[in-house]
C-alpha cells in the first residue's frame, strides 16, 4: 500500500524540517546579536534568546511531530491519542506556513508546503478504522422469561446495529 512509503517520507521532510527551522533561527540569532539590532524599542538580548529559545522549541516539534510519522511507518498502525494530535496540529502549521509562503517567499515554497501538507493528510487518513467484529449473541427478540430488554423500548422497532449492510437513512432537509 501507500501508507508506509508516505509516512516515511513525512518523517524524514519532518526531520529535516526540523532541523532547517532550528539552524534558520539560530543563525538569525546571531545576526540580530551580530549587528545589536533592536526592533520597535526591543533589548536586543532579549531577542537574540528569544529567537535562540524559539529554535529549540520549534526543533524539538517538528522532531517530535517526525518521531510519530517515524513510528506510524515502523509500525504500519495508525497514530493515536497524542501522536495523532501532533500530525494534525503540523498539518495545520504547513497550512499556516503555505499561506505565508504564498504571500512572502514565492509560490516553490508554497508548493512544498502544500504538498507536505497533502502528505501528512494523506498520512492521518489512509488508516481506515475497522472495529473487530464481536460474538453472536444470539437472537435479540426474545420474549421469554429472561429477556433482558427495558420495558419502555418497543418490541419491534429496528435496531441499525442489526445489520452493518444496510446504511441509516438519510437526512432530510425542507
Amino acid at each position: 500500500m501507500i501508507r508506509r512509503p508516505v509516512a516515511w517520507i513525512v518523517a524524514v521532510v519532518l526531520f529535516a524540517e526540523a532541523f532547517g527551522v532550528a539552524l534558520l533561527n539560530w543563525i538569525m540569532a546571531n545576526v540580530v546579536d551580530g549587528q545589536n539590532m533592536s526592533l520597535a524599542g526591543l533589548d536586543p538580548d532579549a531577542m537574540v534568546m528569544s529567537s535562540k529559545v524559539g529554535a529549540v522549541v520549534f526543533g524539538l516539534y517538528f522532531a517530535l511531530c517526525a518521531l510519530v510519522a517515524l513510528l506510524v511507518a515502523l509500525r504500519n498502525r495508525p497514530p493515536a491519542g497524542l501522536g495523532r494530535i501532533l500530525l494534525i496540529s503540523v498539518a495545520v502549521v504547513h497550512g499556516l506556513l503555505a499561506a505565508v509562503a504564498w504571500a512572502l517567499i514565492g509560490r516553490p515554497q508554497f508548493a512544498f508546503m502544500i504538498v507536505m501538507l497533502a502528505l501528512i493528510v494523506l498520512l492521518l487518513m489512509s488508516y481506515d478504522y475497522h472495529p473487530e467484529p464481536t460474538a453472536a449473541t444470539g437472537p435479540k427478540d426474545t420474549d421469554g422469561p429472561g429477556d433482558s430488554e427495558a420495558p419502555d423500548e418497543p418490541k419491534d422497532a429496528p435496531e441499525a446495529a442489526e445489520s452493518p449492510l444496510t446504511p441509516p437513512p438519510a437526512p432530510t432537509t425542507p
